[in-house]
């Protein structure tokens, strides 16, 4: 039985800022061997350089999640880079917030894509080998929308989120007795998610993270769940500001 962080090779995408990024320092911090991807490589490469220099192992990838053959090819180079990987967190994600109405059909296509498929498309790359390896750890972002409709103006964005927590729980049903899985389920947290929203609700958006809690938040969250013993699975995390209703 194994427990902990140390060691564990990490794969973090949507890694170049936010969630993300804090999750990569925090677990980089307990000794894990971290793996950020995203497509901006800019970003990326500063949070990898920023690990290394407070002297954790980081490496970045530049990937885009809505490209199944690239986030194959992302995981296989991880694997060939650190020998082996234990634990993704399929993080990558949007949220423009606006009324169904408004019918703003790119808005719904980018949000199903990248925080639906986006996820898929990590679980696809990684699944065969952690079933070949009879371990791995599949750690899904997805949101307290996805426990409550967020609406009027978060309809699409809530359809995706309750579509990863479900495909969540269904995969833990089908390999949880080799394979642990993770739903996290934040509330307003500190990040540039609220940048999607763009439109009409654009205030009411910023106004409701105005109680949002720092990133590390979830970060801890995140790794409470990665140290528990390969005989303890955290299935779902729903964390938010105190004062958020839902």
């Amino acid at each position: 039985m194994t427990t902990g962080i140390a060691n564990k090779v990490v794969l973090i995408t949507g890694g170049s800022t936010g969630i993300g990024a804090e999750v990569a320092r925090t677990l980089a911090a307990k000794g894990a061997k971290v793996a950020v991807a995203a497509r901006r490589f800019d970003k990326l490469d500063a949070v990898a350089a920023e690990i290394v220099e407070q002297g954790g192992t980081a490496t970045a990838y530049e990937m885009d999640v809505t490209d199944k053959l690239q986030v194959k090819s992302v995981v296989d180079q991880v694997v060939q880079d650190h020998g082996r990987l234990d634990v993704i967190i399929n993080n990558a994600g949007i949220m423009p917030i606006r009324p169904m109405a408004e019918v703003n059909v790119d808005e719904w296509d980018a949000m199903i894509d990248v925080n639906l498929k986006g996820t898929l498309y990590g679980i696809a790359a990684t699944l065969p080998l952690f079933l070949a390896q009879g371990s791995g750890h599949v750690i899904n972002l997805s949101s307290v929308a996805g426990v409550k409709v967020f609406a009027p103006g978060g309809t699409v964005y809530s359809g995706t989120k309750f579509a990863v927590s479900a495909i969540s729980e269904g995969l833990r049903m089908e390999v949880g007795s080799a394979v642990r899985v993770t739903s996290i389920e934040p509330g307003a947290v500190e990040s540039d998610l609220k940048q999607g929203t763009t439109g009409t609700a654009r205030d009411a958006v910023h106004g409701f993270y105005e109680k949002a809690i720092p990133a590390s938040s979830v970060a801890r969250a995140i790794a409470f769940a990665i140290e528990q013993p390969d005989d303890v699975d955290i299935n779902n995390i729903v964390i938010r500001p105190t004062a958020q209703e839902f």
